[in-house]
């Protein structure tokens, strides 16, 4: 059935403006346009950087974010696991008709569509003196960044999707493939690096959006989808990376809770601590708080424990390597976070662990008489409060703010702001190794590795790389190869953050698969195996799964909802 080209124009204007706008902190501005004409609403300047905070706040959604991108970039990768509702992501057995595929795919183009009705809208407003020349610059900057941040995800995950690069649209587009995709995301970043601010300039007011580096940044890696290597490194090159972006002295640092915008991070999702507790009155009526990171606690200590952490992750990590601690906790860690540790004194402090010494202490006791202060105990490990089906294995890198409580606590505080990295000056510099190993500069590539080595231990890092152990607990060997040194590199630096899996796809057919299966010996099982080894290893079912990355399931299927909607999509062959 042909659609009304300008029924479609008004829906690209409505996905603009419609929803509550924001963006977080000190350029957060709201303004009610529902229902609104874009004669009569865009009489303001702030109303035109409202209708661009609107494209940032497609992202302020944790099932965007979390559900989606989290998801992809860590379950695909073996390195964490669901627990819950989406727990088919542990076995690679996601289907078309799959809830949260349409979440990914609807939120994605919703961002899309604000950001292709900005474009005229901006044009309009400058020409009417509504808004300067150089806010009309910096904000046109914006919507093709988050344009062709949108596409990137989108084409990371699905491959090829349909480019929609106009409001009037009859929404029927075929996909394109996954090159002409990023092709586009080159494009879009590319014009972006023209209008966009430099970090050097946006005032602090403004903090939090984007800017030329972070558009450099995600056209280098756009760059490398296309196997582009030599123009990937004049991006990440550009004086707006290597000047303006630095790795932050001390690991733990990078995500702590009073770190956010720091030095390192060319692009977070912003979210504001103001905002309200209920379920159906923050998150999901457009509030900038999420449930991103407490959902991600042992259930012992906040209720949920929705994803946790491949043991072998755990032992992977080279003796003296600080980003362990910092990412991962195994039975019997502490929390080192040092927000955690000043507003609760650790592990220990939290309500449901002071309630559960009480009442179940061989639970919640460290063994000498006191509240337990680790992540369970190696005699007794936290694999859940409801049922033993978790690993013992928390993610780190999602326990850093104080603020949260998870469902524990008077009053619960289970919606958070955290702000999410989705981008960092660690990952630039593993990317610009990579590419500098593909165009023959392997010297210059291990250079790069070793910068984020060497932060990693606090000086300079051992001449030899390798595992601390196998998932098994057998003795590791060197890893000689220099590719194979930047895929480690991409897991023990960002895993538990929005790439690995999306790094390990673009290195190649393959590649993923091979990759997964020499970190957890992988095999043809698809339900949930024991632990073969460390405190784990009871022969009991604790939720860890050794499934094997299926030929073409690195790539997830084109929701059915869509395919019913546009019968000019096609699905991904391996899941016809």
């Amino acid at each position: 059935m042909k659609i009304n080209r300008k029924f479609i124009t008004l829906i690209a204007l409505c996905a603009a403006l419609m929803l509550p706008l924001g963006c977080r902190k000190n350029f957060l501005t709201q303004t009610n346009t529902f229902q609104s004409t874009e004669g009569a609403t865009f009489q303001h300047s702030q109303d035109v950087v409202a209708l661009v905070n609107g494209i940032y706040d497609a992202y302020q959604s944790s099932d965007l974010l979390k559900k989606s991108i989290w998801y992809y970039a860590n379950f695909q990768s073996h390195d964490f696991f669901n627990y819950g509702a989406d727990i088919v992501w542990n076995n690679y057995q996601i289907t078309s008709l799959f809830a949260q595929l349409p979440v990914f795919w609807n939120d994605s183009y919703i961002a899309i569509a604000r950001a292709n009705a900005a474009f005229g809208i901006i044009a309009t407003a400058k020409a009417n003196g509504v808004v300067t020349p150089a806010l009309a610059d910096r904000l046109t900057g914006e919507a093709y960044f988050l344009r062709g941040l949108t596409y990137y995800y989108l084409a990371g995950a699905f491959g090829g999707v349909p480019l929609e690069l106009s409001a009037v649209t009859n929404g029927l587009h075929p996909r394109s493939t996954q090159d002409q995709v990023f092709t586009q995301v080159v494009a879009d970043m590319q014009k972006a690096e023209t209008l966009l601010l430099s970090k050097t300039t946006l005032p602090a007011t403004e903090l939090g959006r984007a800017t030329k580096g972070a558009a450099y940044g995600y056209e280098g890696a756009a760059q490398m989808w296309l196997k582009n290597y030599a123009a990937a490194l004049v991006a990440f090159n550009n004086p707006e990376l290597t000047n303006n972006y630095h790795l932050l002295p001390n690991f733990m640092d990078v995500h702590e809770f009073d770190h956010q915008n720091n030095d390192e991070s060319l692009f977070e999702i912003q979210f504001d601590i103001n905002g309200s507790q209920s379920w159906d009155g923050g998150w999901q009526d457009g509030g900038e708080i999420a449930w991103i990171d407490d959902f991600s606690w042992p259930e012992e200590v906040s209720g949920f424990g929705y994803d946790y952490a491949n043991p072998g992750l755990w032992y992977s990590y080279q003796a003296g390597d600080t980003r362990k601690a910092a990412t991962i906790l195994g039975p019997g860690d502490p929390n080192l976070s040092p927000g955690i540790i000043a507003k609760w004194g650790g592990i220990k402090g939290y309500p449901n662990v002071q309630g559960g010494y009480v009442s179940n202490p061989v639970r919640y006791s460290d063994g000498a008489g006191n509240p337990i202060n680790t992540n369970g105990t190696l005699t007794h490990p936290w694999f859940g409060v409801s049922d033993q089906k978790r690993s013992g294995y928390m993610c780190a890198k999602k326990w850093r703010d104080p603020t949260l409580t998870g469902a524990t606590g008077n009053p619960t505080n289970i919606f958070g702001s955290q702000n999410q990295i989705l981008l960092r000056y660690a990952e630039v510099l593993l990317d610009r190794a990579e590419c500098k190993i593909r165009t023959g500069d392997v010297a210059g590539g291990e250079a790069d590795i070793m910068l984020v080595r060497n932060r990693a231990w606090g000086g300079a890092a051992p001449a030899v790389m390798q595992d601390g152990l196998n998932y098994d607990g057998t003795a590791s060997t060197p890893i000689t190869d220099p590719l194979q040194m930047v895929y480690s590199e991409y897991r023990h630096e960002l895993t538990g953050e929005y790439s690995v899996f999306f790094d390990l796809r673009r290195a190649g057919p393959g590649v993923a698969a091979a990759f997964i299966h020499a970190a957890y010996g992988t095999d043809g099982t698809t339900d949930p195996q024991p632990y073969p080894y460390g405190p784990t290893a009871d022969g009991q079912l604790h939720g860890v799964w050794r499934t094997a990355l299926p030929t073409g399931r690195d790539l997830l299927p084109i929701p059915q909802v869509a395919i019913g909607l546009n019968p000019n999509l096609t699905q991904n062959p391996a899941y016809n």
